[in-house]
């Protein structure tokens, strides 16, 4: 393939070409003084080309202890690990920045963190019927198969109230609603008299802590 513009002008920018599409690898690339030749390496192309798409996944587990079924879906199961790394650090749980110095602190202070997320587990899981979580989903036939919901997860969705009229909440949105939930002491104008009020809990408040096996944390004493 000769040069249209001169063979210092076209050699010199195939020389400092940046290959940002990993592409280079399928050329033969022959510069000479006067002339520049480019090839296609075809059958690595087609080679490549029959992989367009996919993912491969290789593991040193041996098929007896780990299928490929096992694997894809112990890879897939990875963003639960991505989640609640991203809770610990920052969303929730306020890992980072780290405000200590000596090591025992912040390995302290790593370990509570760990015991939050934990927690944050188990509330998930038992809050499912006052939340949008899909409590009941359906296995795939295929780990590579689409992710569904279940029916009575999209009739949350769909209809946003449980049969009582009460709003479902975000998991987020759920503690939220709880801490509406408050003592308050409330003093007349005129007066030094102060008189302690309780928030009543509504349904779904007290439905909360039912499902947690645990009382109201408001008293008067």
């Amino acid at each position: 393939m000769p040069s249209p513009t001169g063979p210092l002008l076209n050699c010199g920018a195939w020389a400092g070409f940046r290959d940002t599409g990993k592409t280079a690898k399928h050329f033969d690339i022959a510069i000479t003084d006067g002339s520049l030749d480019v090839q296609r390496r075809q059958a690595q192309i087609d080679q490549e080309a029959a992989l367009d798409g996919f993912y491969v996944l290789r593991t040193p587990v041996p098929d007896g202890q780990l299928d490929a079924a096992g694997v894809v879906t112990a890879y897939k199961n990875l963003k639960y690990v991505e989640r609640d790394f991203r809770h610990i650090k920052a969303d929730d749980l306020d890992l980072r920045p780290v405000f200590h110095r000596l090591e025992e602190r912040v390995r302290s202070h790593v370990l509570i963190c760990m015991l939050a997320c934990y927690l944050v587990w188990h509330l998930r899981r038992t809050w499912a019927p006052l939340t949008f979580t899909d409590e009941h989903p359906p296995q795939p036939a295929s780990p590579v198969a689409p992710a569904r919901r279940s029916p009575a997860a999209q009739a949350k969705a769909s209809r946003q109230h449980d049969e009582h009229g009460r709003p479902y909440y975000s998991f987020r949105g759920l503690p939220a609603h709880l801490a509406t939930l408050t003592r308050n002491d409330v003093r007349f104008a005129g007066t030094t008299t102060t008189v302690p009020m309780l928030t009543e809990p509504a349904s779904a408040q007290r439905e909360a802590f039912d499902l947690i096996g645990a009382p109201i944390p408001l008293t008067l004493k």
